[in-house]
């Protein structure tokens, strides 16, 4: 990921809006840089890098932020609304109750970061990628992981309506208490998830594999809303 980074490195600055403005001539590399409720709303930040970076509560609304990378930040509280993350990279980040809401994330990819609380309702998302994640209570309506392979994504208690997890294989996630009425299950490797008490009401679970090491009552219950017989799920 070091190459992401831009040549112009700012340090341990506490920076303003003004600040900022000032240098949107070029990409630059902030690191250990102060933004803690910074208004940066609307402005083209494109390649921009951000390292161990205070961004608390800092507003991104409407911002240009394509292929920028964030690595090591603390964000809690952001806000992104409507802004383009379009090809961006976040590693090891602290992105806990951030609202993407209307974002663009199309290709963003998510390693090893939190993201408890997270808002991505109505966020275009395609081929967004999360590894090593935690997405406890986030909202992710509506999100295609189609094909995936998921790997330690904890998803517990998390807002999973309608969401596309056909052929999807998780490995070490949970799905714990997450409410996932509507999502497509057709194909997907459910062996490596948790799903204890998870809301799957309307779900539709046609050629899933599960483990029927937990409590099956539950995850079988959408099935039976719609016709779905056992042999159609494979239980190993």
């Amino acid at each position: 990921m070091d190459n992401l980074f831009s040549d112009r490195s700012i340090h341990d600055q506490a920076l303003t809006r003004a600040d900022v403005e000032r240098l949107l001539a070029s990409p630059s590399h902030l690191i250990d840089c102060d933004l803690e409720a910074a208004d940066l709303a609307r402005l083209d930040l494109s390649r921009w890098t951000f390292e161990r970076c205070n961004l608390r509560r800092a507003d991104f609304t409407g911002a240009k932020l394509e292929g920028t990378a964030w690595r090591s930040c603390r964000a809690a509280f952001a806000q992104f609304t409507g802004a383009d993350l379009s090809d961006a990279i976040f590693v090891a980040s602290d992105f806990n109750n951030c609202v993407l809401r209307e974002s663009t994330l199309a290709a963003a990819k998510f390693e090893r970061c939190k993201l408890t609380g997270a808002d991505l309702s109505n966020a275009k998302a395609l081929d967004i990628r999360f590894d090593e994640t935690l997405l406890i209570h986030a909202k992710l309506p509506g999100l295609s992981f189609r094909k995936r392979i998921l790997k330690k994504i904890d998803f517990g208690q998390a807002d999973l309506r309608r969401c596309d997890f056909r052929a999807t294989i998780f490995e070490e996630c949970s799905l714990r208490d997450a409410v996932m009425t509507g999502s497509r299950f057709d194909g997907a490797d459910l062996r490596g998830a948790d799903l204890s008490e998870a809301i799957m009401s309307n779900a539709f679970l046609s050629g899933a594999i599960i483990d029927p090491g937990g409590d099956l009552d539950m995850l079988l219950d959408g099935c039976k809303q719609l016709g779905v017989t056992l042999e159609q799920i494979w239980i190993t």
